[in-house]
């Protein structure tokens, strides 16, 4: 119930992310970053290691806090209303959660205190150019070579993986491309010999990259988990992703409505606010109760994501994605109509926000690919 019974530490948390949008990240921090080589920044990266945010779901044993979604939903509803650009999702969300899952305790030990810190980046490549959004369809093959494995393949959209110190790729050890039993996790140097990668920018204005492997050498010790038994790993992972955007996303919702009432009371025509007209305030009460809606289901399925059960899960996931699809379209479409073509440009802030919701509505999964899923789901 992460709206309703709230812990004290959770709303520690909530309120030092609030303060920390509020006082030390203003809209022009992130167009900076955007525009640099990085994607982000590093001092404000930095920051979040100083306050404890990249350790939020990381085990204690390695340094970490060993939160879970409902802490992680509160980190990204605040990085939502600021519009935060640094790579926490890929890093800590994705990357860091596949490694701390598998199990692998060598692992595990020399890279997630390193992540923790600050000190290391890494991003999950899963993503192939035919997947769509299926995690299960892997082509890219890891063969037994001497003492390891030779990985072949290539892997799309893999969040700032330009600036990655290494990446955790999903690579299939056996099996056909669809099946679930096959696929395998490894850990992959960036510097590896035959890791090429071609940064780029998103429509959002965030970062991301082509990885291509080609016949990249590691040993058996790279190997995260069981071999070929990594995708109940990887599908809860992105579970968690899809759950921590869906967070996000409220919290860009409610600054799109917000400035968009603002707007209202202070765009005049025919001598008057456009906030007293009628048929504009129909429309601002649509906008509220689609964010209220999505709220309200965060906090009834947030405790949910982190479920040992397979179908609960997905059912809760599915449920919050599926109305934060139909929501962030009526909030961001009626953000940007009802501002008019201010909307539209750079200069003004409703724009940036679109884009980034605009994103999160297609990412990991489409309305309709969740509600197919819920169908599934029920039989």
């Amino acid at each position: 119930m992460l709206g309703f019974e709230t812990t004290d530490e959770e709303r520690l948390l909530r309120e030092s992310v609030e303060r920390f949008i509020e006082r030390d990240y203003p809209i022009s921090q992130r167009l900076t970053a955007a525009c640099s080589d990085l994607g982000y920044s590093k001092e404000i990266w930095a920051r979040f290691a100083e306050l404890g945010w990249l350790g939020l779901t990381i085990p204690e044993s390695y340094g970490g806090f060993g939160a879970g979604s409902r802490e992680t939903a509160i980190l990204m509803e605040g990085f939502g209303g600021g519009l935060v650009i640094e790579p926490y999702l890929s890093c800590i969300t994705m990357a860091a959660d596949a490694i701390s899952l598998s199990g692998n305790e060598s692992i595990c030990k020399d890279w997630l205190p390193a992540i923790s810190s600050g000190e290391r980046f890494v991003s999950l490549a899963y993503l192939e150019r035919q997947s769509r959004y299926d995690v299960n369809h892997v082509v890219t093959v890891a063969t037994p070579h001497e003492n390891g494995f030779k990985l072949t393949g290539e892997k799309s959209l893999v969040f700032n993986g330009d600036s990655a110190d290494a990446f955790v790729v999903s690579a299939r050890t056996s099996g056909a491309p669809y099946d679930k039993d096959g696929i395998s996790l490894f850990l992959v140097p960036a510097d590896c010999l035959g890791v090429s990668v071609r940064g780029y920018a998103t429509h959002d204005g965030s970062r991301a990259a082509e990885i291509s492997l080609e016949g990249v050498s590691l040993d058996d010790t790279s190997l995260l988990g069981v071999q070929g038994q990594a995708y109940a790993t990887l599908a809860r992972v992105i579970d968690r992703a899809t759950a921590a955007i869906c967070a996000e996303a409220v919290g860009i919702m409610r600054v799109l409505y917000e400035t968009t009432l603002a707007y209202s009371k202070t765009r005049e025509q025919f001598g008057q606010p456009i906030g007293k007209f009628q048929v504009i305030q129909h429309r601002l009460v649509d906008m509220f109760v689609a964010l209220e809606e999505c709220r309200s289901l965060n906090s009834v399925y947030m405790a949910d994501v982190d479920s040992a059960n397979e179908v609960e899960r997905q059912q809760a996931v599915s449920a919050i994605k599926a109305q934060i699809g139909k929501a962030g379209t009526l909030v961001g479409r009626e953000a940007i109509q009802l501002h008019g073509g201010i909307a539209m440009t750079d200069d003004y802030v409703a724009g940036h926000y679109f884009k980034r919701l605009t994103v999160i509505t297609r990412l990991f999964g489409d309305l309709e690919w969740h509600l197919d899923r819920i169908a599934d789901l029920a039989g």
